[in-house]
């Protein structure tokens, strides 16, 4: 679908649109109010339930902690921002659906999220369509980038078309050069997949099967056999939380854990106790990648924030959504939707470089172009709504079965 990211207003339809604003709030209204007396009110819709639960107090509690440092340092335009309005995307596209309907009916100017690529593909319409951005801190499915959004539509966390070569290289690093690929047959399993395949082909690498599943099923043994069958070196499955049920099918069938390779969807810090609560060490070496970034000083904040917290995936992303959206408002002098989406790009390119909201909207106040570089990486938003460079986690598990950090490395999208 062809990308309209052009978003240029002609002047009558600007001044039907400030008319609308005045007498209304955001939502179906189109946004919220214009000018320094109005509220920036931020919504999101993430996880708090189903197969990515687990995702859902990282990126909560980045989305309140953003908050509390924007309020800190004055506010937006000089008004500090109420609290953010909540929705459970559940892991279902319909309740992703009924959920953004009403943060849309509650007036909200931009919706953080949602978390999986398939629930904001659910949503997308809704919001873009009623003009309010939309800024994702996980969506990584290839799909967004030419996607018809009117162009408020942005992600902080990279495309598939990124992850999918810095896995392949992870994977034939350890020396394997016949790969089995499992996935699930959705718009984050298929994208990533097919990423993976393509860099491991283009490398030498041989797939020995490529076999998609429903998300929904029960049983995973057809899946699990048939990539047993192909006797690869490896495996990778592009899952969620029910992948759990295909490492401990692969595991019987004589597949060893530092044989086997995920992604963001099940790096979780408890997976091995979730394979296997008695015996975690049944998944030493196990691997996957995942966006991540090296920022201890960020995790410790987010930490002392909410000292409950205990994953901090794609917390770094969301929180830098959310200092983008307050900038672009600043930069735009409004928290109009419509108005404030052209500077969504621009605060995060080609002006002087900051990294706090506090900075950078000083040097907004004295009339000076930014460029914001967040706690997740340079951002550097391209027309499309995608950053351009990302840093990624290559996590796994030691012998005794406990998570680590391996490495992180960087990906361009121009490489």
């Amino acid at each position: 679908m062809p990308n309209t990211k052009a978003l240029g207003l002609t002047a009558a339809v600007a001044a039907l649109a400030l008319g609308l604003t005045a007498c209304g709030g955001g939502g179906n209204g189109g946004g919220g109010g214009e000018g320094e007396g109005d509220t920036l009110q931020f919504g999101y819709i993430f996880p708090e339930s189903g197969d990515l639960s687990f995702l859902g107090p990282p990126q909560i509690t980045a989305a309140e902690y953003a908050i509390q440092e924007i309020n800190d340092a004055g506010g937006v335009l000089g008004t500090e921002l109420p609290a953010i309005v909540g929705g459970d995307e559940a892991g279902d596209a319909a309740q992703a659906n009924e959920a953004a309907n009403r943060l849309l009916d509650d007036g909200v100017d931009a919706v953080l999220g949602a978390a999986a690529s398939g629930m904001s593909m659910a949503i997308i319409d809704s919001v873009t369509g009623d003009e309010v951005v939309q800024c994702s801190g996980s969506n990584t499915s290839p799909d967004f980038t030419d996607y018809d959004d009117g162009g408020y539509y942005f992600r902080t966390a990279p495309s598939d078309l990124m992850q999918g070569p810095v896995l392949a290289e992870t994977i034939l690093a350890d020396g394997h050069q016949s790969v089995a690929v499992g996935y699930r047959a959705d718009d984050y399993g298929e994208g990533l997949a097919n990423s993976v395949i393509e860099a491991l082909e283009a490398s030498g690498a041989e797939v020995t099967a490529k076999e998609s599943y429903d998300p929904n099923a029960t049983n995973f043994d057809a899946v699990v056999g048939a990539l047993a069958d192909s006797e690869p070196d490896a495996v990778v499955l592009v899952s969620f939380e029910e992948g759990v049920q295909a490492i401990s099918g692969l595991l019987e069938a004589g597949i060893g854990a530092d044989q086997m390779y995920s992604a963001d969807g099940m790096n979780s810090t408890s997976l091995s106790e979730t394979v296997n609560e008695g015996d975690p060490s049944v998944m030493a070496g196990f691997k996957g990648t995942a966006p991540g970034v090296d920022a201890p000083e960020f995790e410790q904040a987010l930490a002392e924030f909410n000292p409950d917290l205990e994953d901090y995936q794609y917390a770094a992303q969301v929180y830098d959504c959310a200092i983008t959206v307050a900038l672009a408002a600043e930069a735009a002098g409004s928290t109009e939707p419509s108005t404030f989406v052209s500077e969504m790009a621009n605060v995060t390119r080609d002006g002087e470089k900051c990294t706090t909201f506090a900075e950078c909207s000083e040097l907004l106040a004295d009339g000076t172009d930014i460029d914001f570089d967040g706690v997740s990486g340079p951002l550097d938003f391209d027309d499309n709504g995608d950053v351009t460079a990302a840093s990624f986690m290559i996590y796994g598990f030691n012998d005794d079965g406990e998570y680590e950090v391996v490495d992180y490395v960087e990906s361009n999208a121009a490489e």
